[in-house]
């Protein structure tokens, strides 16, 4: 007999494993649970979450509580009693007793090697910290944040041309196989979970506005590379060139060394910028987003807005004007 699961999740890297669930005919999705309809673009105008549109593209019953925590959905869960409930970036906390209606428990996987990077941007701290891999945790859900033990986890390498956009996709073709492997060996018992080493734990919040700032007299090359992709496409990163915010979308570090002070130019052409960072370093801007203009290469700023630019110019504000 199938295994009985109700979904729960949000984002883009959700939905293979739910589209999986859906099409493996060892699992019934009773229903899923992803968040409300938001405000998207400048108009304003709500836009279903990806988890909702494949649910809706799979046929399958959608529930959209405000709040999971004491709502009809909640309760329309808890009577369904499914055999399990699976989440993956869900959004919201779980009560014990929503926790506790599935058969074989809720399940959760989370895009991080745990019990590194428990919270809401794994991905995001992984790539800015200069990690050289990550992976999914599947894991039991429990009251504590991300605490339940551990089932099984796959590793996923970070290459020096992954952002996090890339990263959530990788990740999200990685988690299939981690939960659909391993939830009849679950229910069977031959799986069980193993506690996470409390010692080891690392948090990774939710991106705050002042870390999509960038400090070129603080940052190596390295460093801004890292908190770029990090950062991109969910929270660009920038910076204020004479009082213009520009977001950063990829740059390179840069091997050779300069004597120029951080953020000044130290070579400009019809093809290529670079700029000075902390520490002699220096990189080269390869795609930008101008305040009000569209993402593009470094060419067409250069054949535009950036045609004055010129060596030894301080092209980005340091110290307070870039706050």
């Amino acid at each position: 007999m199938a295994l009985s699961i109700v979904f729960m999740g949000t984002p883009q890297f959700a939905v293979p494993t739910l589209e999986a669930l859906a099409s493996d005919d060892r699992f019934d999705v009773k229903a899923v649970v992803t968040q409300p309809d938001r405000p998207f673009g400048r108009k304003r105008q709500l836009k279903a979450s990806p988890v909702k549109e494949a649910a809706e593209k799979l046929g399958l019953p959608v529930l959209q509580p405000e709040k999971i925590s004491g709502s009809e959905e909640m309760a329309k869960v808890i009577e369904i009693a499914p055999d399990f409930i699976v989440t993956a970036a869900f959004g919201q906390f779980l009560p014990v007793k929503l926790l506790e209606a599935a058969k074989y428990g809720a399940v959760n996987a989370h895009a991080s090697l745990l019990p590194k990077y428990r919270g809401g941007a794994p991905v995001h701290y992984a790539i800015m910290n200069g990690d050289q891999e990550t992976g999914v945790t599947l894991m039991y859900m429990v009251k504590k944040m991300d605490a339940g033990d551990a089932l099984a986890v796959v590793k996923v390498p970070i290459t020096p041309s992954d952002n996090v956009g890339t990263m959530f996709d990788k990740l999200g073709a990685a988690a299939v196989s981690l939960v659909t492997d391993n939830l009849e060996k679950i229910a069977s018992g031959e799986l069980k979970g193993q506690a996470q080493d409390e010692d080891k734990v690392t948090f990774s919040p939710n991106i705050a506005r002042e870390q999509q700032e960038l400090h070129f007299d603080k940052e190596t090359a390295q460093e801004l590379d890292w908190h770029i992709r990090g950062l991109y496409p969910t929270h660009p990163a920038h910076a204020k060139s004479k009082g213009q915010s520009i977001k950063f979308v990829k740059v390179s570090p840069l091997a050779e060394k300069t004597d120029a002070q951080p953020g000044v130019i130290t070579l400009k052409d019809k093809k290529h910028l670079h700029v000075a960072a902390a520490d002699g370093s220096q990189i080269a801007v390869e795609e930008l987003q101008p305040a009000g203009k569209a993402v593009m290469p470094i060419a067409a700023f250069l054949n535009g807005a950036g045609q004055n630019l010129a060596v030894g110019d301080a092209w980005i504000d340091l110290g307070e004007a870039n706050a």
